[in-house]
């Protein structure tokens, strides 16, 4: 998603705030994972035992836990129904591992239980791709010309783009409650004590953030958009 289409007054309003929220969103979510990365849990458990333990607890069966390369790059992918733990995650048992563990874990609760923020996220999400690589096309079109045709094309982009803003927005609750999750079964089975378990929340509450800074960009991207149209018209 381009950020600069035109600079004016109203990407520095609406567009270069967002991009250093964003930024330093970026740097807290990697700062605080690295502090909480090199603290070892006292009951040493690694990434992937956590994660084991919050599908136990919810009786949640047939996921499994895989290895995959690189640095945060953990996700569950509810087509194969897998949970993939990161370099840094997988067999580490450190407080940051096992608190992005049992988020994924928590992603994973959600499709078993038909969680239902989760099935309105994923029923838009076939949407939010056509709309994202359609978009930019009709939006830059519209900016090419003038009068009428520029500005069919310009608000057909504007709808279309809105269908990636819907997901992001429909990401937000979802998000938050795999953290509320992962937290709820940290503490009542006692996984993490004290300051290890406020580690854990910390480095959640960063990445959630990160999230909250998409959401955000994009409704002012949205908004600029259509103050860009209405001028235009």
């Amino acid at each position: 998603m381009p950020f600069f289409y035109g600079f004016d007054w109203t990407y520095i309003v609406f567009i270069l705030p967002c991009i250093i929220i964003t930024l330093i969103c970026q740097i807290n979510v990697k700062s605080t994972f690295s502090k909480y990365s090199k603290i070892r849990n006292s009951r040493n458990l690694t990434g992937a035992q956590a994660a084991e333990y919050v599908l136990r607890q919810n009786g949640v069966a047939g996921v499994r836990i895989e290895h995959v390369a690189g640095s945060m790059t953990d996700h569950f992918d509810p087509r194969t129904n897998v949970i993939r733990l990161s370099d840094t995650v997988y067999n580490s048992n450190s407080v940051a591992a096992v608190g992005v563990a049992c988020h994924e874990a928590g992603h994973a609760v959600q499709h078993a239980q038909n969680y239902l923020p989760n099935r309105i996220r994923t029923a838009v999400l076939p949407m939010a791709r056509l709309g994202s690589g359609l978009s930019w096309i009709f939006i830059i079109i519209g900016l090419c010309f003038t009068a009428k045709v520029g500005f069919t094309f310009l608000y057909i982009g504007i709808i279309l783009f809105s269908l990636s803003v819907l997901f992001t927005l429909a990401t937000l609750p979802v998000e938050f409650n795999a953290s509320k999750r992962a937290l709820d079964t940290i503490k009542s089975g006692d996984l993490l004590y004290g300051d290890e378990y406020t580690g854990a929340k910390r480095t959640l509450q960063a990445a959630a953030m990160t999230y909250v800074a998409a959401a955000l960009t994009a409704i002012m991207q949205l908004l600029r958009l259509v103050l860009i149209a209405q001028r235009r018209r």
